[in-house]
């Protein structure tokens, strides 16, 4: 019964990332403050049902629900408790939930922390980000229905999600500006934060699977340089670029379209990196 109640929290989850990537930007277009503050309500929401949904999830593997048959190809009784939780993000499913939410999550965090952004920005910004959230969620409710059991492992996954999602918002920011026609320092240094806290947890998302692939296997440490951290690596070196560049142009107000190029090339690279490890081909 649980399970279903996630799914069905999902399917919500869906109808208001609609909402949230659709009104806001007749909001913005028409100048109506009503319609722009729906962002704010929407991606708050859309975070609380997708939070919820993922905590189902990773009960269903905590209890060993073998009626789901993520848990039941994916887990089993004899497992540790660490590795029945961090094997919910272990499987593609898992890790698809787990994209969604972490960008629920940032867009959550701009709802909630971004009162200062003028609030045309903050409606298209957080509109941008609901239509990723719709297009993500629309693929795991179409297509959706164990790793080895080591901490560094079981652990830098979220941390390179939370890296890779984190550039979702600076993508989003970009886009609002383009829509805008407007890039300045206020831009930049609210993009700058976002940034910096995406690069944080991706750094230590390729710094801990480095440290364990070399960990496991001394130093031959092959798996450090194999194609999934290479594929984390490359929107790390955008990333540094993106946060160095943002800097500029809230200094010097200089360098804007490069710097909107990197925000989008950034995030790019990470859905490349994602779905060449998580795509299931």
């Amino acid at each position: 019964m649980l399970v279903e109640i996630g799914h069905f929290a999902l399917v919500l989850a869906l109808l208001v990332a609609a909402v949230q990537g659709t009104v806001p930007l007749i909001g913005a277009a028409a100048s109506n403050r009503a319609l722009m503050d729906v962002a704010r309500s929407a991606a708050r929401l859309q975070l609380s049902l997708v939070a919820f949904a993922y905590a189902i999830f990773v009960h269903a593997h905590i209890v060993s629900d073998f009626s789901l048959l993520n848990v039941f190809e994916n887990s089993s009784l004899s497992k540790p408790m660490l590795y029945k939780v961090t094997g919910a993000w272990g499987s593609h499913e898992g890790s698809r939930l787990l994209w969604v939410f972490m960008l629920a999550l940032f867009g959550g965090l701009v709802a909630f922390f971004g009162r200062g952004l003028p609030a045309s920005l903050r409606a298209r910004t957080l509109a941008i980000q609901g239509l990723l959230g719709f297009g993500t969620l629309l693929f795991i409710i179409v297509t959706s229905n164990p790793l080895l059991q080591d901490p560094g492992l079981a652990f830098h996954p979220p941390f390179l999600y939370f890296g890779y999602v984190g550039f979702s918002i600076t993508y989003s920011f970009a886009i609002a500006a383009l829509i805008e026609g407007r890039v300045d320092a206020f831009w930049a240094r609210w993009v700058r934060p976002w940034a910096l806290t995406a690069g944080c947890g991706l750094t230590i998302g390729v710094a801990m699977g480095s440290w364990w692939a070399y960990y496991v296997l001394g130093w031959g440490g092959w798996w450090a340089w194999d194609p999934v951290e290479n594929a984390s690596f490359m929107p790390w070196l955008l990333g540094t670029a993106l946060l160095h560049s943002a800097a500029v142009v809230e200094k010097r107000e200089t360098m804007q379209r490069w710097t909107l190029l990197l925000a989008i090339m950034t995030f790019g690279m990470s859905l490349i990196g994602t779905f060449l490890v998580r795509s299931g081909c």
